[in-house]
């Protein structure tokens, strides 16, 4: 809405500046455009635009041309409503906030939870691949990040009015699969997730860090590890009925995991069946001159021309490396469900391997290849360093999880609101997940950062459960309302008395959410709404902390900032369901 009234004033301002350079410079001469700025100030305005290009093009100062267009502007029967104010070389617009509450009330209670939501990608579709673990070790923190991003994009991204698909690539095969099944053979004497006690992926990962451990006495274990893949490809039946058992009990924690953290896909796609996809793209690339063959029979692209040297696709014994499957996985998807874009969630390390695939698609004829972004993000490490798989060392996803529940719970009963909150392990996982997600996603994407359980956990400052408790006090307010002043309800809207600077600043900053919205789905990047959360929780806490609502002077005072809470309370559950934070009604 905030962008509406913004374009409107802008035109307006062009098409004046236009009409007094022509009329004093002559010609039609081509004006730069105008910039639209917000005031350092609020009593200076709340939109500001800078004069000085137009001031020279007419030999003047900036504040003598702001003055006049400001006057010829005012004397227009039907210019916007809004109040011109000259600050310097600036024209700035206070908007009539008044207006702009009226009908932003009535929006967001006619759009509820599609308040915010807009049509800018109608009839795009998308897919977007994210986790794609192994099937050697459970999730662990780096996962959920990538999870969280993946997550949130495809809300993001569905909020924008695309159709997305979520996939999950499972790298269910390899010699790092292999090396857990060669320790399970050695060292396991039959155990399972049932005679164990140990969850599937956790009971998987315990000999993947025994293969490591051993392979450190034994200088034969990698060898081994890869004469049993070699015995995979050929498919020994004893190797890969221990691959599928395995398999099956890595899924089966992987499923569990993926529930309790709220992530879900709408496909599943498996290195095992993908692998051998790619190669016969390869060769036909290579038929058509696309790629060449070096002397000892692998097949390479030369990638000189765009800064990125030079490729092997297929080794000299004919067998596909990853950039290989990739190449094919991409165009099976395509196959499957042709995509207007398709967007990989993964690690920062791994921007020169999605920079060649793009670029291959491309040289192979694919014209959707131009629309494939690799989402780069980097790596969570702990307060105390990095996290190592095969030593044993990186956060367990599930662990973290609980440890965050637990902690969240002892916040419940540290407060005394058991009795409130009703069940408390729901919303101790509901406030450990929204501190998760929250915490992942405020940092842009492609920044390292470190994650400390602890702060992420607390209710104070810039976390997620901060926010939940916003949207927790105003059920209570809400709710109080209804059982003590439902008479007021009856009451008329009236904005004009929503006058202080504070309500003032709500109310922008309420219009201005389909504009993160859409921003965040433009920029790929949640943290931009994460930050408007922030803003909008801490904007709220001090108005809110100031300024009586339901003990307000009036009757219709009180009336006005019901339903300017109302808009902040579904404001807030909107932008919740596009950072993955569980909205609560009480904690």
């Amino acid at each position: 809405m905030l962008e509406n009234i913004r374009d409107t004033w802008k035109s307006l301002i062009e098409t004046h500046l236009a009409h007094i350079i022509e009329q004093e410079v002559g010609g039609q001469s081509t004006l730069p455009p105008l910039v639209a700025q917000v005031p350092p100030k609020p009593e200076m305005g709340d939109i500001a635009f800078p004069l000085f290009a137009y001031a020279q093009l007419l030999h003047i100062g900036a504040p003598i041309l702001a003055k006049r267009l400001k006057e010829r502007i005012e004397a227009l029967d039907d210019r916007p409503t809004g109040e011109l104010l000259v600050s310097g070389p600036y024209l700035n617009i206070k908007i009539d906030v008044a207006s702009l509450a009226t009908a932003l009330n009535a929006t967001i209670q006619e759009a509820g939870e599609g308040y915010g939501a807009n049509g800018s990608l109608d009839g795009k579709r998308v897919v977007i691949e994210f986790s794609c673990p192994n099937t050697n070790k459970p999730l662990h923190l780096g996962h959920m990040r990538n999870d969280s991003l993946g997550m949130s994009m495809a809300a993001i991204l569905k909020a924008n009015g695309a159709d997305v698909r979520k996939v999950n690539l499972i790298n269910n095969r390899g010699v790092h699969i292999c090396k857990s099944m060669l320790a399970y053979q050695k060292f396991s004497n039959n155990e399972t997730p049932q005679s164990s006690g140990i969850k599937g992926d956790h009971l998987v990962g315990n000999y993947y860090v025994k293969f490591a451990q051993w392979a450190k006495e034994d200088p034969t274990a990698e060898e081994q590890a890869q004469q049993m893949l070699k015995k995979w490809e050929e498919g020994d039946s004893e190797v890969m009925a221990l691959w599928q058992r395995m398999n099956e009990w890595t899924m089966a924690g992987l499923y569990e995991s993926y529930e309790a953290m709220g992530i879900s896909f709408d496909a599943y796609y498996w290195e095992s069946e993908t692998y051998t996809y790619g190669k016969d793209e390869i060769l036909k690339g290579l038929d058509e001159g696309v790629f060449y063959r070096e002397e000892d029979g692998s097949v390479w692209v030369d990638l000189c021309d765009i800064k990125l040297d030079k490729k092997v696709l297929l080794r000299s014994d004919g067998t596909s490396l990853y950039i290989t499957q990739d190449v094919g996985t991409a165009i099976m998807r395509h196959k499957d469900w042709p995509f207007d874009a398709h967007i990989y969630v993964v690690g920062s390390e791994q921007q020169y391997h999605f920079k060649v695939l793009f670029s291959v698609l491309e040289r192979l004829g694919y014209q959707w290849a131009k629309s494939l972004y690799h989402l780069s993000y980097g790596m969570v490490n702990l307060p105390e360093g990095k996290m190592k798989s095969r030593e044993g060392t990186v956060v367990d996803a599930d662990e973290l999880l609980a440890s965050l529940t637990a902690l969240a719970e002892e916040e419940i009963r540290a407060k005394g609101r058991e009795e409130l909150v009703g069940d408390i392990a729901h919303t101790s996982r509901a406030i450990a997940l929204g501190a998760l997600n929250y915490y992942l996603l405020q940092v842009t994407a492609t920044k390292d950062m470190i994650f400390n359980p602890a702060e992420s956990i607390s209710f104070n400052g810039n976390t997620g459960p901060y926010l939940q408790y916003m949207g927790a006090r105003i059920s209570s307010m809400l709710a109080k309302f209804h059982s003590e002043q439902r008479e007021v309800e009856a009451l008329p809207f009236d904005a004009s008395l929503l006058s202080l600077s504070d309500e003032r600043e709500l109310i922008k900053l309420l219009a201005r959410y389909p504009e993160v919205v859409a921003k965040a789905g433009a920029e790929y990047d949640p943290s931009l709404v994460t930050a408007y959360l922030y803003d909008l929780s801490k904007l709220f806490s001090r108005y809110y902390h100031d300024n009586p609502v339901l003990k307000a002077p009036s009757p219709a005072l009180v009336r006005a900032r019901i339903a300017l809470v109302r808009m902040v309370d579904q404001v807030l559950k909107n932008a919740f369901t596009l950072v993955g934070i569980p909205y609560l009604a009480s904690m």
